[in-house]
């Protein structure tokens, strides 16, 4: 199964089981599935079902619900950093953002219910015990104050004051990079693969983070609104990679990501190189496009 069939496998598992809320709230239940529809890369998920689908091909369908709840988490993650305490931003995929679609008390509470709902699909998983603790273990740390909350934390309290590159580096390692990586270390903790494999993958995940993130920063000083699908040229308060190195140092330290990025996939099994290849081809360089 190559990537492309496995993105139509799984937003058609999505619209499946859309979240419901079966109240007579007049719009609640509608803005919980607003930004699901809204479509998006489904990158994490597909980290998940690509190792799922080199090591272990025939659990796929146990894993959808896994890779459900990690989607589940990352829109809860860009429906909050949106709201206007934070970023304040009006376009995220393509359509407006959801406390501009409804309203921001709507926009905290879907993404407080997406949040919750990622560990309920989880734990419904049909996998074992041992296997859903692990992934729990795993998905709250990586986006809990161990990972995206520390980073976010981070993110807007030093918002007009400059950084160090170690710091910044810090800042989206956890913001973005660790979710990446625990989506690969949760492929991985299905396929019942060793920890040191475990690690190598989450090591990787790490990398192809940060390398998200400064592509972001890119994308973010050089695209336009539509070309993004989200709202730009909004980081000038920000501790961004461009604001830091300037574009072209941005774009320097991008090329040398993807290139170690490349080069690290040549360290796993035949079926976990091509199954990644075919997934990250489409993003390791797109901040050259």
């Amino acid at each position: 199964m190559n990537t492309s069939t496995m993105i139509t496998n799984f937003e058609q598992y999505l619209n499946d089981n859309l979240p419901v809320s079966q109240t007579f709230h007049p719009s609640f239940e509608n803005a919980l599935s607003d930004m699901l529809k809204a479509g998006g890369k489904r990158f994490r998920p597909m980290l998940l079902l690509s190792i799922v689908q080199a090591c272990q091909p025939l659990l796929i369908k146990n894993a959808l619900p896994v890779a459900l709840g990690i989607e589940f988490l990352h829109t809860y993650s860009l429906i909050h950093d949106d709201l206007p305490t934070m970023d304040n931003a009006d376009l995220r995929r393509g359509h407006p953002t959801l406390h501009k679609s409804f309203d921001e008390v709507t926009a905290i509470l879907v993404g407080d219910a997406l949040n919750t709902q990622s560990f309920n699909l989880i734990a419904n998983a049909p996998l074992s015990n041992d296997i859903k603790i692990e992934l729990i273990k795993v998905l709250s740390s990586d986006g809990g104050i161990d990972g995206m909350i520390i980073g976010q934390a981070i993110d807007c309290y030093f918002e007009n004051k400059k950084l160090e590159l170690k710091q910044l580096e810090f800042l989206h390692i956890h913001k973005t990079a660790k979710l990446i990586a625990g989506s690969l270390k949760m492929g991985a903790i299905i396929s019942a693969l060793d920890t040191e494999q475990q690690n190598k993958l989450y090591d990787l995940g790490i990398d192809i983070g940060l390398l998200f993130q400064i592509q972001d920063d890119i994308i973010d000083e050089t695209a336009t609104e539509e070309e993004a699908g989200k709202t730009t040229s909004n980081d000038g308060a920000k501790n961004s990679f461009v604001n830091l190195l300037g574009l072209k140092g941005a774009i320097k330290s991008a090329d040398k990501l993807a290139k170690k990025c490349e080069e690290n996939l040549n360290d796993f099994d035949i079926k976990i190189k091509d199954n990644l290849n075919d997934l990250l081809s489409h993003y390791l360089n797109r901040h050259k496009s």
